[in-house]
Order: structure tokens, then sequence, then C-alpha cells
């Protein structure tokens, strides 16, 4: 019988939470949820860098002789069917995993099939077990107790590094530790919940956030989490149009969020009260469509003039950006100033990342597009802390409960399964 666990809490950051190296592995049976969420293009990775950032985790526990599980989702499958089979496999991931690590990786197409036991029975110690995609199963994204408990029958000990799933309610992020009493956190985790908390208990000032894309509403927990430890933002991408319109700046035909210009005009009153330097786009680069290499041209000013949509920052603002990041210590960006991913409206986007490599302040850019941009700028390994998740880091600092991390906290559990010893027919 499943007793139900008492509520984890918020106690915040890694407070109760075991790392790898503070939990006994040796030889033991190690379920590690990873995020290998890679992208892909017609079956070929394109970008390692997850991964990579896996592997810290993955040779601690083979150092110590573990016989490892590994799971990790991978994109957005509408089910387990033949063709979600051919786009969404961790096949490649595996051969990816298997050539940086020197060993065989299998891949278990059934992860929810019996026979899985006897094959975490039999590994060896130049063996690793890789899950198939988790997102096949669909007691994955209903956070299915009965997925976990088969899972929690052949593990002995958790550990989450997929800090890009861990704000996810998921089966192998929430139900499974709840019923391993020995759970924690890798080493990936372990840095970002660090660097993150940095920013949510700065001490360096001036603190300077920089926050651009498409929508407000994906911004403001943030702004208002940060509103009294920030000195100054910056507001670029396409959100920064509706703060414009806030304002009763003319914004052509550009992107604006008609149902959130009265949450701007609040934060407008908000920034002014509590004495916040606020910078907004001064001019922007134009045109009449968003295509690649379509004619553009600079505004004078911050009005967007009719017919036109703005796509990118001007050198004006650019010139203002790269001042205040001069000046600042400690720098949290999350977001493009433009719509970088086509030309000509990377420029500013580029000029805001050589800026941020090139600043004496401690840099941290918060995950998706923005991680994309620095990478694309060539500046990456110039930036003191790139996140891998992107919606993770935003609702941490946010200030939310994220289920994966709080699940991880030493409270009670629901229940410690033993793996029973595998038949003749699993070993076979």
């Amino acid at each position: 019988m499943i007793a139900v666990a008492k509520p984890a809490g918020a106690e915040g950051g890694l407070q109760g939470i075991k790392t790898i190296e503070e939990l006994n592995i040796h030889a033991k049976r190690v379920f590690i949820r990873l995020d290998l969420n890679v992208p892909m293009k017609k079956g070929e990775i394109t970008d390692d860098t997850r991964i990579r950032g896996a592997l810290p985790t993955i040779q601690y526990a083979l150092k110590e002789k573990a016989k490892i599980i590994l799971a990790s989702h991978l994109g957005r499958p509408k089910g387990d069917t033949p063709e979600d089979r051919a786009k969404y496999s961790l096949a490649p991931v595996g051969q990816r995993l298997s050539e940086l690590l020197n060993l065989d990786v299998l891949l278990f197409e059934d992860p929810n099939g019996e026979g899985i036991k006897g094959m975490v029975s039999g590994l060896s110690e130049k063996q690793i077990l890789l899950l198939e995609n988790t997102r096949f199963a669909p007691g994955e994204e209903k956070n299915s107790m009965e997925m976990a408990t088969h899972l929690a029958s052949f593990t002995e000990v958790y550990i989450d590094d997929a800090f890009g799933a861990i704000h996810r309610a998921h089966a192998t992020v929430s139900a499974l530790p709840s019923l391993i009493k020995e759970r924690g956190i890798g080493f990936l985790i372990q840095k970002e919940v660090t660097w993150l908390d940095k920013l949510l208990n700065v001490k360096e000032k001036p603190f300077l956030t920089l926050l651009g894309g498409a929508k407000v509403s994906d911004k403001i927990g943030v702004i208002e989490n940060l509103m009294e430890k920030v000195d100054s933002f910056v507001i670029g991408g396409a959100m920064a149009y509706t703060f414009l319109a806030a304002q009763g700046i003319s914004v052509g035909k550009s992107l604006v969020e008609k149902d959130k210009i009265h949450l701007a005009q609040d934060l407008l009153k908000r920034f002014k009260n509590r004495d916040k330097k606020l910078i907004l786009p001064v001019d922007h680069i134009v045109a009449t469509e968003f295509k690649a290499n379509t004619p553009t041209q600079a505004t004078p000013t911050a009005a967007i003039p009719d017919g036109m949509m703005a796509l990118d920052i001007g050198p004006k603002t650019t010139n203002l950006i790269e001042e205040e990041i001069s000046k600042a210590k400690i720098i949290f960006w999350n977001g493009p100033m433009g719509a970088f991913e086509i030309p000509p409206f990377e420029k500013g986007t580029f000029k805001v990342a050589t800026a941020l490599a090139n600043s004496k302040a401690t840099t941290v850019v918060g995950g998706g597009d923005s991680v994309t941009a620095v990478e694309s700028a060539g500046v990456a390994s110039k930036i003191s802390h790139i996140s891998t998740g992107g919606g993770a880091s935003l609702e941490y600092l946010e200030g939310r409960s994220l289920p994966g991390l709080e699940v991880l906290r030493q409270n009670d559990f629901r229940v410690d399964l033993k793996m029973p010893e595998p038949s003749e027919n699993d070993i076979q």
C-alpha cells in the first residue's frame, strides 16, 4: 500500500536536497533523469550541448560502479506511433553518448515491460541502459503513479539532473522520486540552482536585467519577483512594443499584446515609483514584412510608422544598452532583442551578446533563444553561466515551486520499493 507523502514545502534553493556525492550509489541501481532534448535535423543531432552537460553525473556514477538507467524526453511526440518513433527516438542520442563515454549504451524500447528488470541486473561495467523517449509512454505527462511504481521496482537510487524538465510534474520527474528514499540531484542541477540563487540573493550591484522575446505575459513573473532586487531593466524584443503602446507611442503593425497594455501601464508606474531605471527602445529597425533580407530602415525615434513593423532594436538603443551593460556588476539576460533568427534582424541581439561577453560583470543567460543567440554570436564561452533550461530558469526566478525540485527534499516519501529477483523470463 502506498502512503501519501507530506507536502515537501518550499524551503527554497537546495535546502534539504542531497547531491549525488552525498548519496551512497556504489554498485547500486541508479535511475538518472536527464534532459537530452537535443535539436535534430533529419535524424542527426545538430547540437550536443545537453548531452555533454550530462556527462559529469554519468561519469561519477560509472566511477562508483553503479548500474545506470538513463531516461529523458525528446521533442513533443503525440503518442507512441511509428511516425513519432522515427522522428523522436533517442537512438541518435544513445549513439552519441556511446561515442563520448566509450562504452555500450543499450536503448530499451519498452520501459514499461517486465523484461527491463533482467536487463538492469545484467548490466556490465561497460554498459548503460537508456530508456526510450519517456513521452512515448502516456503515463509520463500524466504523472502516472502506475508508471512510476513500475520504474521504482528496479530503482535503488534516483538522481535528477534534468534541469530543463524540473518544472514539469511528469512521472519520471515527480511521481518516481516520491517513491524512492535515496534521491537527489546531479551536478548540472546543482550548478544551475547555485547560479540562479546568485540572482535571487544578489550582493553585487548594480544588478541589470535584460528581458526580450515576444510576450510580456511570459516575463511578468520574473519582473514581479526581481523588481526589488534589480537596479536597471532593459526591455526589448516584441514585448517592448506593448510597453511603447502603453505610453501612447505609435507601433505601426508591430506585434503587440493588446490585452496586456493595462498591465504594461501598471508596470511602468511601478518602475517609476520604485525609482528603477527602465530602458525601452528609442529607435528600431523596421520593415514592411517579416522576411529574410527584406529592405529595412532605422527609425529616428521610438515611434514606428504606419504600415511598418519593428523587428530589431536600432543603433541608438543598442548604444544605450551597451552603456548600461558596461556599468553593471551582475547581469541576467533572457529573450532576444529582435527577430534574430532571420537576417538582417540579428544585429541588435548579437551586439548585446557581444557586450555581455566583453563585460567585466558576472553574466547569466537564462536559456531558450538567448542561449542560441550567444552561441550564434560566437561568445558563449565568455558568459559566466548559460542555463540549460529556459522555462525552468524563468519559473525558478519567479519564485515558483518546481515539482521536480520540491519532491527531492528529504521529507517523508511514499514507499521504498525493492526490486524483486528477476525471473528466467526476465533474463531471456
